[in-house]
């Protein structure tokens, strides 16, 4: 198959003035405008082109390049043009606190910035929009294919957080990137082949699962129709903005679907087109997939699981009525070219059905960790299958495996003691979520002294009116489901639960670190 810039630049000069992305901002809907800032094929050629090869003149080194903003369509050409450079980027959104930024910006000591929106650094040369045209214009010649990047260079560094607090570079491959891919373009039916597709936008682009609708348009010759973060904080501007994207597929967090279906407009007739949901980032429930199975009867639900240090995803189930029937549901079997163990605490490969800990081993596993040896040490290593030695990655997951099928059980670190007992707080959250009227919960712990003293469920749901008395409705249904010592000892009540700007839900806004 061709690798992803072959692809790139192949589609550009096939489909020249049709449109590869565009972005809907607030302004859209408050104007009541339907012309929305776009990028045309040709245009994403030209310009990355371009801009590569003023990178290659003016740029010494091949140290990674920082690309700063949010959704603007200059980013997919500062993106190109890192990699047609022969240099990784990395990405940060506007979202990223500006302490944030300033670590990651420290750590990877870029020789310049992009930067499509306002950013002050005085560590390089920062290239805002006007610099970039200019760049881009004012090049007289494009930068050939071989000095692109290739094979084992690395394409793009996202940042995640880190237990320390110090946020980390996943470093990603150009052939990682194909891997995955190559097998993104299977998940639904007819990606790999035939008519151009609407690709939905939900994520930031410093959020990996960005990566997923970005590359999986581009390869395919899609049109890639992204929602601004503000658009998605105006339930409002959000169902206008989904009318008018046209959209057949889907790509977002479970959190973000669940606030979707929060209004009843959310249905077929908002998106009479909509094709394929694929989900990743966060747990998919039994009620949000019925939900979306009865909101879009025609289209096809897929569930995927991986982290950022495997690619984006390495799993994939196709959610039917017959799966539907399991709780909770699979994320799926591995894809090709990947391998997924479950290790005990001493590294030892367990059988099925018993929970431990998830490591991905295969072809789009990371390199490691930007300038971080120790911590890639820990936790990835190597492993031969079929005499081949493939990288591995220990996820701090647990999980399980039965039939094929690996099923999701959390962080290994998201577990807490209590009086005694060891409680996962997914375990709580998922059995709230089967009660009638709850549409999203969160259950935090409550510390004192360094110690869990009590459980607080946050939760999205039908009220009465009297908080008190749902709080002991809700306590009383969840007796039925899980041991006395694992019911939450206070409920909170909310309209909706807080989103971060990845899409998940915001454990930190709601009053604690969910650890």
């Amino acid at each position: 198959m061709k690798t992803i810039l072959e692809k790139i630049r192949e589609n550009a000069a096939a489909l020249g003035e049709q449109t590869v992305y565009s972005v809907y901002y607030m302004n859209n809907y408050a104007g009541g405008g339907r012309e929305f800032p776009h990028l045309t094929w040709k245009e994403l050629d030209e310009y990355s082109g371009k801009l590569a090869a003023y990178l290659h003149r003016t740029c010494r080194t091949k140290t990674p390049v920082v690309v700063y903003g949010h959704k603007d369509p200059w980013m997919l050409v500062c993106f190109l043009a890192c990699v047609r450079s022969g240099r990784a980027y990395c990405p940060v959104d506007t979202s990223v606190p500006p302490a944030r930024v300033r670590a990651i910006l420290e750590d990877v000591s870029p020789e310049t910035v992009l930067a499509t929106e306002p950013l002050e650094y005085s560590g390089a040369p920062v290239l805002d929009k006007a610099a970039l045209l200019a760049a881009a214009e004012g090049e007289p010649g494009q930068l050939g294919p071989e000095h692109a990047v290739s094979g084992e260079d690395t394409f793009y560094i996202i940042f995640t957080s880190g237990s320390t607090g110090t946020p980390k570079g996943v470093q990603i491959t150009r052939n990682c990137l194909d891997c995955f891919i190559q097998w993104g373009i299977t998940l639904g039916r007819g990606l790999d082949g035939g008519r151009r597709r609407v690709f939905l936008n939900q994520a930031p682009f410093s959020f990996d699962l960005s990566v997923m609708d970005l590359y999986l348009s581009l390869y395919t010759g899609g049109h890639l129709f992204a929602l601004s973060r503000e658009v998605q904080g105006d339930m409002g501007a959000l169902l206008d903005a989904l009318s008018c994207s046209g959209a057949e597929v889907w790509v977002s967090t479970p959190s973000f679907a669940d606030l979707c279906l929060s209004d009843k407009k959310f249905r077929e007739e908002l998106l009479p087109r909509l094709e394929l949901l694929l989900f990743c980032g966060e747990t998919l429930t039994n009620r949000t997939a019925e939900r979306l199975a009865a909101a879009f009867p025609r289209a096809e639900t897929v569930n995927t699981y991986g982290p950022t240090e495997s690619t984006v995803a390495v799993t994939q189930v196709r959610v039917t009525p017959e799966l539907l029937r399991q709780s909770p549901l699979p994320v799926g079997a591995e894809k090709p070219g990947t391998w997924i163990f479950i290790q005990d605490a001493q590294g030892n490969d367990l059988p099925d059905g018993e929970v431990g800990e998830i490591v991905i081993a295969g072809d789009s596993v990371s390199t490691g960790y930007w300038k971080k040896p120790e911590l890639t040490g820990r936790v990835f290593g190597s492993r031969s299958i079929g005499g081949t030695v493939y990288r591995t990655y220990r996820t701090g997951d647990a999980g399980t495996k039965r039939g094929g099928q690996l099923y999701y059980q959390g962080r290994m670190d998201f577990q807490v003691k209590l009086h005694g007992y060891r409680i996962e707080l997914g375990d709580v959250e998922g059995n709230l979520l089967k009660l009638d009227g709850v549409r999203a919960a969160a259950v935090l712990p409550v510390e004192r002294d360094g110690k869990v003293r009590s459980l607080t469920a946050y939760v999205a749901a039908e009220r009465s009116g009297d908080d008190f008395a749902d709080g002991q409705r809700l306590r009383a249904a969840l007796k039925a489901l899980v041991p006395d010592y694992m019911i939450p000892k206070k409920f909170v009540f909310l309209d909706r639960l807080p989103m971060t700007g990845n899409g998940k839900v915001d454990r930190k806004a709601l009053g604690g670190s969910g650890k």
